[in-house]
């Protein structure tokens, strides 16, 4: 793991007695979930898409993501803890402030980095190709400090270990791909392709669900007070927009990731409700997305998982997409046609 986790669990090691006191930790963890729900309410709070009524289902419905926190331990709940707070700092426009923090929450798991995609788009968005370089080397300059001690050690082993792109996951662990045959979810044929769906989902989302201005996509290069049309001041539209793009960046690397652990559950879980509630909705359509909340949770749940729990998952993530897809197209501008000469001769004579 990077050095972040490092320093975070040697804190709650010596914090523990030297990791006798579990009571303590777990305590310690119970703290973190609830700071993690304010932040991620305070998130909902300011996009206004979400009813009341599932905030329900995100706090008490959920055994998985209790016993990933409170029972578990697991480092992943620290980084998404820390990322909601950065989160929180972007919709603050406190951007400099923000990139800090994300690039505390990649020091923690490299998961976050599912995010980076959609923050890069943002930062291009709001600050141009030059703005943004000094944003991307805040977060490049935490990781040097953080992993100083090690690199100064043992560089290469530091770098390859700490964020390993290649590593080889176990199949008794899968929660996602248990309906393929284990000779194909360890070929790297087959992580290839979900590499390249990946990167394909990004490119379409970014052309054409998170990019909303009539100027091509190239123009995020430029200056912002030199594109034609220039961003308006934060609102609540523009704060949906910055949910939207981070939460589905990292949904697309969720639904492509060579596997998913239980753990993992708390990568996306806490997005799963903006997700299908940030696009219209009719009165009707409310009680299918709460089934598939739960289908979802069901799937998570069952241990050790089956053909029937995995392919669940991926129709539920599939369906979540075409929803994210078709949802959010850009409005169709109506044609104007130019006015007719009659309308005008008439006027002229009633003057």
């Amino acid at each position: 793991y990077p050095a972040g986790f490092v320093y975070i669990f040697l804190g709650l090691y010596y914090a523990t007695g030297r990791g006798t006191d579990i009571r303590l930790a777990q305590y310690l963890f119970a703290g973190l979930y609830l700071l993690n729900l304010l932040l991620v309410f305070r998130i909902y709070c300011r996009t206004n898409k979400v009813p009341p009524y599932v905030f329900f289902f995100m706090c008490c419905a959920s055994y998985r993501i209790h016993s990933i926190f409170v029972l578990r331990l697991f480092n992943d709940p620290v980084a998404m803890a820390i990322l909601f707070l950065a989160i929180n700092l972007f919709l603050e426009e406190r951007w400099s402030w923000g990139c800090l923090l994300f690039s505390l929450a990649v020091s923690v798991k490299m998961n976050i980095l599912l995010f980076a995609p959609g923050l890069l788009f943002l930062l291009l968005q709001q600050f141009g190709l030059l703005g943004c370089i000094p944003k991307l080397c805040i977060c490049a300059l935490l990781q040097v400090i953080l992993g100083l001690p090690f690199l100064l050690v043992n560089p290469v082993g530091y770098l390859t270990r700490s964020f390993d792109l290649g590593r080889q996951f176990q199949f008794k662990w899968t929660v996602n791909w248990r309906f393929l045959p284990e000779e194909v979810f360890q070929n790297r044929v087959f992580h290839v392709m979900l590499l390249l769906a990946h990167l394909a989902g990004l490119g379409l989302f970014a052309l054409h669900r998170w990019h909303r201005s009539k100027e091509s996509i190239l123009a995020l290069l430029k200056d912002p007070a030199e594109r034609k049309h220039p961003l308006p001041c934060l609102s609540l539209n523009a704060s949906a927009q910055i949910v939207f793009v981070l939460f589905s960046s990292n949904f697309l690397g969720v639904c492509c990731s060579r596997s998913l652990h239980y753990q993992f559950y708390v990568w996306y879980f806490h997005t799963l409700p903006y997700l299908l509630w940030c696009t219209p909705t009719a009165k009707l359509a409310h009680m299918p997305k709460v089934l598939l909340l739960g289908v979802i949770e069901l799937c998570w749940n069952t241990y050790p998982s089956t053909v029937c729990s995995s392919l669940s998952l991926h129709i539920c993530h599939g369906l979540i997409l075409l929803q994210l897809w078709y949802g959010t197209a850009p409005p169709l501008v109506p044609h104007t046609p130019p006015p007719s000469r009659r309308p005008a001769a008439i006027s002229k004579k009633a003057q």
